[in-house]
């Protein structure tokens, strides 16, 4: 894959997001397969954005469940880069206008307290390294027209990345059997997601082990006080109107979003 090419897939998601126009597919230019080139792709936009003022704050881990990675033909899970400008707290506000094609799902986050170097990272040293974890909305987005994306289209897109939104009650992470905790996403009042733990490679301390070995293999390890989305606990759902979702996960508590519209006549 030349640099010229990497740099045009680049272009192309800066542009849709710049322009709230989604663009065609930028595996037309990376391919379907190249991991490789298409973390260039999210890495040489993750430049762009610190240059511009942008301070990375944490990870996202994408394709969690095995039904989405058949989807997608792969048999692994990718990351991207949480920013400061996409992380929300428990009730927040937020405009549809901002996203082109959201979607949102539940999720545990993880807040780390050690780095984590190796690319031989144990689960043990995950548990270590969490201080607390919290309920967490995740805003999924596409900057890829009518979500038509492979792998490779949403690693480039920084994993489908919208943003954040944490629950503010922190929970310590001894004794509690993650793979058990049930989770239910509502609109409304009324439910619209449901899952467990176990839909997160089983456990989403499993989730968070991975990356910290994908990370530290690919020179960019997970570091003290890094906020990491683990990976969804259910189907994502689309969010097409205004209105409010609320997580609520078994002894873990709740989390809320509230999406508005900025032209209250649209």
């Amino acid at each position: 894959m030349t640099d010229a090419q990497i740099l045009q897939a680049a272009e192309r998601l800066r542009l849709a997001e710049a322009t709230r126009i989604p663009s065609a597919p930028v595996r037309e230019l990376i391919g379907e397969t190249d991991l490789d080139a298409a973390y260039a792709v999210q890495r040489e936009l993750t430049r762009s954005r610190i240059a511009e003022g942008a301070v990375a704050v944490g990870r996202k881990i994408g394709l969690t469940s095995r039904v989405v990675q058949e989807q997608f033909g792969v048999h692994t899970p990718d990351f991207g880069v949480l920013f400061d400008d996409m992380i929300h707290t428990d009730g927040a506000q937020v405009a549809l206008e901002r996203y082109l094609q959201p979607r949102i799902e539940g999720e545990i986050a993880f807040v780390l307290n050690a780095d984590l170097p190796s690319p031989h990272t144990s689960i043990v040293d995950v548990l270590r390294a969490t201080e607390f974890i919290l309920p967490a909305l995740e805003i999924v987005d596409s900057r890829i027209r009518d979500w038509d994306i492979r792998i490779t289209d949403t690693i480039a897109d920084n994993a489908s990345s919208g943003a954040v939104v944490l629950g503010t009650t922190p929970y310590g992470i001894r004794g509690l059997d993650l793979t058990e905790i049930g989770m239910v996403v509502e609109h409304g009042g009324e439910p619209v997601s449901t899952g467990a733990g176990s839909a997160c490679l089983g456990s989403p301390a499993n989730a968070v082990v991975w990356l910290a070995r994908e990370v530290a293999r690919r020179g960019d390890p997970l570091r003290a006080g890094e906020v990491v989305m683990s990976g969804a606990l259910g189907p994502m759902v689309p969010v097409a109107v205004a209105g409010r979702y609320r997580l609520l996960l078994d002894g873990l508590g709740d989390v809320e979003v509230a999406f508005t519209r900025e032209d209250a006549s649209s």
